[in-house]
This record gives structure tokens, sequence and C-alpha cells, in this order.
């Protein structure tokens, strides 16, 4: 493909234009996505009155009591504990951090 871009456009017709063949056109490369981050920040208190509390950093996140409380003590023990708390709260991959992040609206 030693052939200038100018002379390649006269030889292929002119790109875009309808049923003429467009030698840059192919197929899109793979976008390579970075993984998610794992979730971290998150505590959670057990209160006496069977209560807990999730917070995450020093905000507190949720409160869960009654049976909910009771199934959530037995999955954060027998998994991770921060992913189990970032399902439980809802903040779970949701992927658009950034892309909200960076919307002129949420700038400040």
């Amino acid at each position: 493909m030693g052939v200038p871009p100018l002379e390649r456009s006269r030889e292929w017709g002119r790109v875009g234009a309808a049923g003429a063949k467009n030698p840059w056109v192919g197929p899109t490369p793979p976008t390579y996505h970075p993984p998610m981050p794992r979730p971290n920040g998150f505590a959670y208190a057990h209160h006496p009155d069977d209560t807990v509390t999730i917070t995450h950093g020093t905000r507190p996140a949720t409160t869960l009591r009654g049976p909910r409380a009771t199934q959530f003590l037995a999955e954060v023990e027998s998994g991770d504990p921060q992913l189990v708390m970032a399902r439980w709260t809802g903040n779970y991959k949701r992927g658009n951090e950034r892309t909200a992040r960076n919307h002129p609206r949420n700038r400040h």
C-alpha cells in the first residue's frame, strides 16, 4: 500500500460514497476495559439490639434489622467481607462512577 492517500482516494472513489470500496473500513479493534477495582472502605458494627450498621468511610451506608441482619452476618462470615458489604449497600459494580465524575455537571 505504497500509494499516497490522494491517489488512493481517486482509485477507490470518494470515502463514504454509497457502494464505493473503502480501504480504511475494517473490523474495529477490541476495546480494552481495565478490571473493576475491588471494593474497600466498608465496615460494619453489630449492635446489642441485633441491628447491623454498614458504613463506608465515616458515613453510614445502610442499617439492617431482624432477619436481614442475621442473613448478612452469616454471609459476611463466609465470604469476602468487603464484597458482601458492597452488595448489601447496593454499591456493587456499577461501572459508571468514572463517567459520572467527569461529567461537566459534577465538576466542582
